[in-house]
This record gives C-alpha cells, sequence and structure tokens, in this order.
C-alpha cells in the first residue's frame, strides 16, 4: 500500500511540475464542450439567398415575402440578370436564388400556373436539401391557400420549379470526400509536423542541428518542404481514389487545385511548427494538435453548415485554416470554379502561412536548452 501511495505521489508531483499538460487537460474538455455544444447545428436557417424579379409586381413581392417570412431564407442581393445570380452563387455568396420571370402577375391574372425558378447550390448537401424542402413547401402552402379562398376549381397558380446545381442528385461523397481531403492534411501537417519536432528535442537530436551555423528559417524550411511533399503525394492518392471509387467529378482546373493547395499547406505545416515550439513534450503537442482538430472537424464546415451556426461560432470558424481550403477545394472540384472566385480565400490562407511561420521563426531560439 506504501508503494502505491509512493508512486501516486510521485505522479501527483509529476503533474504539478508539468502545468501546461494539466491546464490541457482541464481546458479541453470545457472549451470544446462550450463551442461545440452552442455552434453545431443541423437546421440551417437565415440562408443567403440572391433574388432576380423581373416582375417587379404585388404577386411576386408577395412570394418573396413567403420566403424572408419562413425565417430559412434571407434576401441579401438583388441581382439584375441571370449571369450574376449564377455569379454569386458560383462563389458562395448566396446559397440559393430565386428567378421570378417578366409575365409572373400576368399569368396568374389570366387563371394559368405562373412559374418561378429556385436556384440552389447543391455542392453543401444539408443546406440544399433543407433548401430544396422549405422552397417545395412554401409552393404548396401559397397553392392551398390561394386555391381555397379564390380558385377552387382552378389550376395550382403557382408553379415553383427548384433546380439543384453541382450536385443535383444529391450524392454525399460528392460533397463529403474533397472535404476528407483537407482533413487528412490538415492531420498530417499539423499533428505529425508538431510531434516530430518535439520528438527531436526530447531525444536531443535537435541539438545538434542548433550548434551548427544554419539559421532558425533555414532550419524551419528543412523541416517543412518534406511535409510539403507528402502532403502533394496524400492529395493525388485521395483524388485518384474519389474518382476510381467513389465516381466525384472534377470539374475545374485539376493544375490550378494543385497550386492553391500550396497555400493550405504551408499554412497547416505553420500551424504545426507554432504547436512545437510551445509544447516541451510530445503529450503537450498531441493535446494542442487535438485542440487544432475538433475545431476543424466540426467549425469548418466540413461536417455541418456554417450558416446554421451563432455568429460567435461562424467567427470562430474563420480562424480555420480548413475552412476556406473547403471552399476551394468543393469549388474547384464540384463547381469548377477557378482563382477569380477563390482569391479571398487564398488571401486568408496566404496571411495564416506568414502569421505562423513568422511567429515560429521569432519564437525558435537557437539555443540548447
Amino acid at each position: 500500500m506504501n508503494r502505491i501511495k509512493a508512486i501516486m505521489y510521485k505522479e501527483f508531483l509529476q503533474m504539478k511540475r508539468d502545468r501546461l499538460t494539466l491546464a490541457l487537460a482541464f481546458m479541453l474538455p470545457i472549451v470544446q464542450l462550450l463551442i461545440f455544444g452552442f455552434g453545431i447545428q443541423t437546421e440551417v436557417k437565415h440562408i443567403s439567398t440572391i433574388v432576380w424579379d423581373q416582375s417587379l409586381s404585388h404577386e411576386s413581392r408577395d412570394l418573396i415575402s413567403s420566403f424572408t417570412a419562413s425565417g430559412y431564407f434571407d434576401v441579401k442581393y438583388v441581382a439584375k440578370s441571370y449571369d450574376e445570380i449564377s455569379h454569386h452563387i458560383d462563389s458562395g455568396k448566396a446559397k440559393v436564388g430565386i428567378v421570378i420571370p417578366s409575365d409572373f402577375n400576368k399569368t396568374l391574372h389570366r387563371g394559368e400556373s405562373s412559374s418561378a425558378q429556385i436556384l440552389i447550390d447543391a455542392s453543401d448537401n444539408m443546406v440544399a436539401l433543407q433548401a430544396v424542402s422549405i422552397a417545395n413547401s412554401i409552393g404548396l402552402i401559397k397553392n392551398q391557400a390561394l386555391l381555397q379562398s379564390n380558385m377552387p376549381n382552378f389550376t395550382p397558380p403557382y408553379d415553383i420549379r427548384v433546380r439543384s446545381w453541382y450536385n443535383p442528385d444529391g450524392i454525399t461523397a460528392f460533397y463529403i470526400v474533397p472535404g476528407i481531403l483537407g482533413i487528412l492534411v490538415t492531420m498530417t501537417m499539423v499533428i505529425l509536423t508538431s510531434i516530430g519536432i518535439v520528438r527531436e528535442r526530447e531525444r536531443g537530436t535537435l541539438e545538434q542541428l542548433m550548434v551548427t551555423p544554419i539559421r532558425p528559417f533555414e532550419l524551419m524550411l528543412g523541416k517543412i518542404i518534406p511535409y510539403i511533399a507528402l502532403g502533394y503525394v496524400q492529395i493525388t492518392v485521395a483524388l485518384l481514389l474519389a474518382v476510381i471509387v467513389f465516381h466525384v467529378p472534377i470539374r475545374g482546373n485539376l493544375l490550378e487545385l494543385y497550386i492553391l493547395t500550396l497555400f493550405f499547406i504551408t499554412a497547416s505545416l505553420g500551424m504545426g511548427i507554432a504547436i512545437s515550439n510551445v509544447a516541451k513534450t510530445q503529450l503537450q503537442a498531441m493535446q494542442m494538435s487535438f485542440f487544432v482538430m475538433m475545431p476543424s472537424i466540426l467549425l469548418s464546415g466540413f461536417m455541418f453548415p456554417r450558416d446554421a451556426m451563432p455568429k460567435i461560432v461562424y467567427y470562430i470558424g474563420n480562424l480555420i485554416p480548413l475552412t476556406f481550403y473547403l471552399d476551394i477545394i468543393r469549388g474547384i472540384v464540384l463547381k469548377g470554379i477557378g482563382f477569380s472566385y477563390l482569391y479571398g480565400q487564398v488571401i486568408a490562407l496566404l496571411v495564416f502561412s506568414i502569421v505562423f511561420i513568422a511567429i515560429s521563426a521569432l519564437k525558435f531560439k537557437k539555443t540548447i536548452t
């Protein structure tokens, strides 16, 4: 019994000395439970919507009001052409487009069905399913109300035509598989980099490099470049499997995808190196990497739609590099868009890369500790 007490006392002393590990053990579950508990929602409301109302009549405004009153659609943009709607949906600014023809009110007054086209970005399955269901329900409710009150023996006045773009069949693999590519790169770049450098420090092999004339920035480049190559190997293998096994279409420029992926790889590597500069042990590096991985999976839009998250959690998601890379890879693979639509995401990843690598270079000191 005394031996057990001695071992327990020794462990408590070790835990007390290793305060960072102890703090991470307490803080990680609390912070993640609060963020994920409030942030993860499956019901998507306030979907960004663009409207092209060519009729500009009381009837067309009444139909648009029915969409906004549902709480599921927020009209944020007003278009003047079909191309403008396409541009907003391609860029991701709008998830839904409503097109009302110029003769909308006239056909209603003639007793004919008036058509309205609802265009939905189906590259995000969860948002698309919600939008399709609500749009059809609104059309059904409007028809029932109008038929019962004014035209009991007439054809349905509203013809709501829903079109899903990019993934019209709603195939889950088309949405999930490109996201998994981003998760794989994040895991490799952040976890392996942070743990690998800390492991070298523990074994003393990093000290051998410290006593050489090599500069800190050169040392980091030497550490980063092999992982960049590994990241591209992962992306290549994963894309081959996605196409061959899951039949995921690659509608955009593959070379452009590889070029833009470099910004995400360097951002993730910079994050891993930053963790390795803070962590003193492999356990601490693992804990910190886990703290990065969970938000990357749950708050980036990989599993749950970001449009359904509270504003504060939505903004926290903007601090995650994977959030921007998902827009890039899904945009190129599913939508076939290019840099002209994705320059904002590229700039964000470039900022991440510069900030993380600069912090790591400044914090890393060529001293033997």
